[in-house]
């Protein structure tokens, strides 16, 4: 099966739009990053690295150190889609993070975006 054109785009590409769609609703870079390291098992420096090489999403996911076996509970629509219906991996990860930079956005409290509460 070919690849979604996103597959190919370099996560630190699109990480600024992460940040800006966060900073817009009063959210910070450091939230948007504690999302990230929650999803991916990055630490800091390693979040820093991939953002800063060029790494395309498809890495990104691939190689990410420990998805966090909680995202299964990030239920929602996102791209009039609902994340817990998408039968691609790679896509399904895209959009559980989209779906998470989304909650920010919108205010949620991040011990509910992080599937703590």
């Amino acid at each position: 099966m070919a690849g979604h054109k996103i597959y190919a785009m370099s996560f630190g590409s699109v990480y600024p739009h992460y940040v800006a769609k966060a900073e817009r609703k009063g959210r910070t870079q450091a939230e948007v990053d504690e999302i990230i390291r929650w999803l991916t098992g990055h630490d800091q420096a390693g979040l820093e690295a991939v953002i800063a090489d060029g790494t395309d999403f498809e890495t990104f996911f691939a190689e990410a150190p420990a998805l966090n076996p909680a995202r299964g509970a990030i239920k929602g629509v996102i791209c009039g889609v609902r994340v817990e219906e998408i039968e691609e991996p790679t896509m399904r990860e895209i959009r559980y993070l989209d779906k998470l930079i989304d909650e920010l956005a919108k205010g949620k409290a991040m011990e509910k975006i992080l599937r703590r509460a």
